[in-house]
């Protein structure tokens, strides 16, 4: 049985990924910021597949791509593959130990970075540093920490 997550926790993690977003990083580490939203829609799309699914993800990148001035559409789509491809393997990821959990989601970013290339090749748009190729290792290092993070808060709100 799925249990709904508190909807004030959902909608507060969405948006601390999105405020994390805009955080100014120095310049050198800048593009190796990791892509968190993606990490919390991947959180949320395995562990609440009943109720965050396409559809928030869709909804949460438009939001992104209007707050980050990215190409409308640019989040939302990668976004929506990413939780696409989370509901196609849910059954296996939520069984892997966490360290496969996270070498699975670091493979995830990795194809969101590849998504990103493509969309700016595509586009004319000017392709990211090398430096923007260390964010998946990035991700798949604060993966194991933040599922521990939001189960224990998940936890906290059912409780109550």
């Amino acid at each position: 049985m799925i249990r709904k997550p508190s909807l004030a926790l959902v909608i507060g993690s969405l948006l601390f990924g999105m405020v994390f977003a805009l955080l100014p990083l120095p310049f050198a580490v800048g593009p190796a910021r990791p892509y968190l939203l993606a990490l919390l829609v991947a959180y949320w799309v395995m562990e609440a597949p009943n109720h965050v699914g396409l559809g928030v993800a869709f909804v949460t990148g438009l939001f992104a791509d209007l707050v980050l001035g990215t190409p409308l559409g640019e989040q939302a789509l990668r976004l929506v593959v990413l939780a696409f491809l989370i509901q196609r393997f849910r059954a296996r990821l939520r069984f892997f130990p966490l360290w496969q959990q996270a070498a699975s989601i670091g493979l995830l970013l990795l194809n969101d970075r590849v998504i990103v290339a493509a969309l700016h090749f595509v586009l004319g748009l000017p392709q990211a540093p090398w430096t923007a190729w260390l964010a998946p290792l990035v991700g798949l290092i604060l993966w194991p920490w933040q599922y521990v993070l939001l189960d224990r808060l998940r936890q906290r709100s059912r409780d109550r």
